[in-house]
């Protein structure tokens, strides 16, 4: 800016508007970089890369491939992989299509929006609660399981003769079901974005050209849209059957658990917590599969850098004929469907110890003695605190961190742009138990292994790189012209940010709460690197399973005192996050 015959002009925004005003000097760009270069660099890829070392190599000494023909001729490992793809390949495709389903269904029927709420609710529930809910409703007892006895009842056999959903047979199937039922409410979300996305215009037009449903539905929606989501909804799916880890072993018993394994598990059991050789190059077999399925997935999601914008104004969507009676029983049954798990849960969270051992919630009147034991007690409390610090403290950093490093990478353009997402992707979806050995070697450096210190750190560490991806694809998505009132607005780079973090708030909320939610609801990140005295709300839970039948009742309830906050950030802010994540996440 500077003063023109007395007046104040704005020299440096004249002319065509370019992104590169706004990007901040090179001494700048490597400040803001540095923390999350650092973060990245000591807890991701050094990780990763001495992985790679300690899977050819023993005392240093290269082995070549012995490791990898060593651990993939141990009994059990052929079935384990071919497990893991089942699941990569088969509830991606399940998720995907009911995701679909229901989206187009409950976007046409009055009762829609409360649906879609029934769906979400799920979503936002730890998976050590999901599994806990699946194992309370396929316990193999008919007076305890409701699905065992709703079973026996359809098949006429004796309660020793009912289907085992918790059995050898048929654990995996009963393991899927609810990874299903815990992540379609996400695929629901993504698709009514994309369905409210595709121009009402465009239907009409393959009407008018004679085209039927069959023709609406691939012109109008899936070349031009839905291609893009149906791939960024199964690639979602498909990387977050990496988390299966927390359902298996919450909801496997232990006598089928073998039965059950995935990479995650065997990974885990294998190396436990170490860098080990067969460890090692398990994780590596399971790090080459991940990254093949990224690299798949962004051939279909990939667009030109960057994005281009719509000129022309969504039109307003049209009065929709009523919903057929199949649609509106397929949304009816779907959130019957939905509700049964969550009512299992809460009716026997209100039963006290005996009664929920003895048998199920159906046969004794309900009362609040699981509640009070829990409640007047000091564990839960001291676990519950430990994990709201825990989450509100990473969050912060992370998006802090995030939020400097977004700034100067939104202004990348061509390869340098594209290489950057990649690499985020990639840092995104590193399995944390690939890394856990060299992971714990770098904590120990730090003197941060085993305390809540370094607990924090992994957090941060892991939750960066999504971060990171989803503000600098939503700052590169602003018009110009908001850019350059956000420069005229802010007196220096910092000014700047902080206007363009404002007007993204969908997607700097959005950060926030799937930050905050996947720290609350973590796990596998507290069972590897938690010591005493920081036991998060997660491994407090997955430890009250170890008498699963006696103490189904306290576990209920404190599964359900768990959930409440995630449920409330997750619905309260579902429509940021879809805004968010659509703005900025599937970019």
């Amino acid at each position: 800016m500077s003063r023109v015959l007395g007046e104040l002009a704005v020299l440096d925004d004249v002319g065509p508007p370019r992104r590169g005003r706004a990007y901040p000097a090179a001494g700048a760009t490597s400040a803001l970089l540095l923390p999350a270069l650092l973060l990245l660099g000591g807890l991701v890829a050094w990780p990763v890369l001495r992985t790679l070392h300690a899977s050819v190599t023993t005392d240093g000494r290269w082995v070549g491939a012995e490791h990898f023909r060593t651990a993939l001729s141990a009994p059990g490992t052929g079935a384990v992989v071919g497990r893991t793809l089942l699941w990569a390949l088969l509830v991606p495709a399940v998720v995907t299509v009911l995701g679909y389903l229901l989206a187009a269904a409950s976007r046409r029927s009055q009762e829609g929006g409360l649906v879609r709420l029934i769906l979400v609710v799920p979503t936002a529930l730890p998976l050590v609660v999901t599994g806990v809910t699946f194992r309370l409703m396929y316990d193999p007892d008919p007076e305890r399981g409701l699905a065992t006895l709703v079973a026996a009842t359809l098949t006429g056999r004796s309660a020793a003769d009912a289907p085992q959903l918790l059995g050898p047979r048929l654990v995996t199937v009963a393991l899927m079901s609810a990874f299903v039922w815990a992540w379609v409410g996400l695929a629901v979300l993504v698709f009514r974005a994309a369905l409210d996305a595709v121009p009402p215009s465009l239907a009409d037009a393959v009407r008018a050209y004679g085209g039927n449903r069959r023709d609406v539905l691939w012109d109008a929606q899936w070349r031009p849209l839905l291609l893009r989501t149906v791939a960024v909804v199964f690639t979602l799916a498909a990387l977050g059957t990496a988390r299966t880890f927390d359902l298996i072993l919450v909801m496997a018993p232990g006598s089928v658990r073998d039965e059950a394994s995935v990479l995650a598990l065997r990974v885990w059991q294998t190396s436990n917590g170490a860098t080990t050789g067969e460890g090692a190059a398990l994780g590596v077999v399971w790090l080459v599969a991940v990254a093949a399925g990224m690299l798949v997935a962004a051939l279909f999601v990939r667009q030109a850098w960057p994005p281009p914008r719509d000129p022309v104004p969504v039109a307003p969507e049209p009065v929709t004929p009523a919903p057929r009676r199949t649609t509106r029983l397929l949304v009816a049954g779907a959130a019957v469907a939905w509700l049964v798990p969550l009512g299992v849960l809460l009716a026997t969270s209100l039963h006290g110890a005996v009664d929920a051992a003895a048998r199920g919630w159906w046969w004794s009147p309900p009362g609040l003695d699981s509640y009070r034991d829990l409640l007047t007690g000091t564990e839960l409390w001291r676990t519950l605190g430990f994990t709201l610090v825990l989450a509100t403290v990473v969050t912060a950093v992370v998006l802090g961190v995030a939020l400097l490093a977004a700034y100067p990478l939104a202004w990348l353009s061509g390869p340098p742009a594209q290489a950057t997402g990649l690499l985020l992707m990639a840092a995104s979806i590193v399995p944390v138990q690939v890394i856990a050995g060299p992971v714990n070697e770098v904590l120990g450096v730090v003197l941060s292994s085993g305390t809540a210190r370094g607990l924090a750190l992994v957090h941060v560490a892991l939750g960066v790189p999504f971060a990171v991806l989803v503000l600098r694809n939503a700052f590169a998505d602003l018009p110009a012209e908001q850019v350059r009132a956000a420069r005229v607005g802010g007196r220096h780079w910092w000014g700047t940010l902080r206007l363009l973090a404002r007007h993204n708030r969908p997607a700097v909320v959005a950060v926030a709460v799937l930050e905050f939610v996947q720290v609350w609801n973590d796990l596998v990140v507290g069972l590897l690197f938690s010591g005493p005295g920081a036991l998060p709300l997660g491994l407090f839970l997955a430890g009250q399973t170890r008498g699963f039948a006696a103490n189904s009742g306290a576990l209920a309830a404190g599964s359900v005192i768990a959930s409440i906050l995630p449920v409330l950030l997750v619905v309260l802010a579902r429509r940021q996050l879809v805004a968010g994540l659509v703005a900025g996440g599937v970019r």
